[in-house]
């Protein structure tokens, strides 16, 4: 077994390939993202607490409004704090067919590419300054690809929260590890 970084993990094999990415995040914001779930939970708790109990019916028509939104919003940073505690994004190449998971607690759905039809796979053209991109690759949320192909006419994006340089290596390896899959199946 060999390593990218210390999150990005590769094996390789006689006649396979996997590359093993974890979602973990330094302690501090681990614990930043820890703190700020806890606080958003006791808020939405108060909200809840406060529709039960209040008799004003002003307040009572809004929170409902209030408790949808905090709900939406609890939903995603739960998921987001077990992705990145818990969470893997697992590829496999093996039988001329590259396989994509994203893992967590070892469950997850996974979705097979069979390399005859994978095309332009490569590191993603990122405008580090979109405040898109800054958004989506903020530890508060699952992580941005950086990596991507086409499957069948469909893009596809894998790589969750790679940096820069371990998008770079992981691609040129993957790709390698592809052409040589694909010399032999013909």
């Amino acid at each position: 077994m060999e390593f990218i970084s210390d999150r990005v993990s590769v094996e390789r094999g006689p006649q396979a390939l996997s590359v093993v990415i974890s979602a973990r995040l330094p302690s501090m914001q681990r614990a930043l993202l820890l703190a700020w779930v806890t606080v958003w939970t006791l808020c939405g708790l108060y909200y809840i607490r406060e529709w039960t109990v209040t008799e004003d019916t002003e307040l009572r028509r809004f929170l409902p409004v209030m408790i949808a939104f905090w709900a939406y919003f609890e939903f995603h940073v739960v998921r987001t704090l077990l992705w990145r505690m818990h969470g893997f994004e697992v590829w496999r190449l093996k039988d001329g067919v590259f396989t994509v998971k994203n893992s967590l607690w070892r469950y997850g759905r996974a979705h097979d590419y069979f390399v005859d039809n994978i095309q332009r796979f490569g590191p993603l053209n990122i405008d580090g300054s979109s405040w898109k991109w800054q958004v989506n690759d903020s530890f508060w949320n699952r992580g941005a690809e950086r990596i991507g192909f086409e499957h069948l006419g469909r893009k596809v994006a894998i790589g969750r929260g790679l940096s820069e340089q371990e998008a770079d290596k992981a691609a040129a390896l993957v790709a390698t590890a592809l052409k040589q899959a694909r010399k032999q199946t013909t």
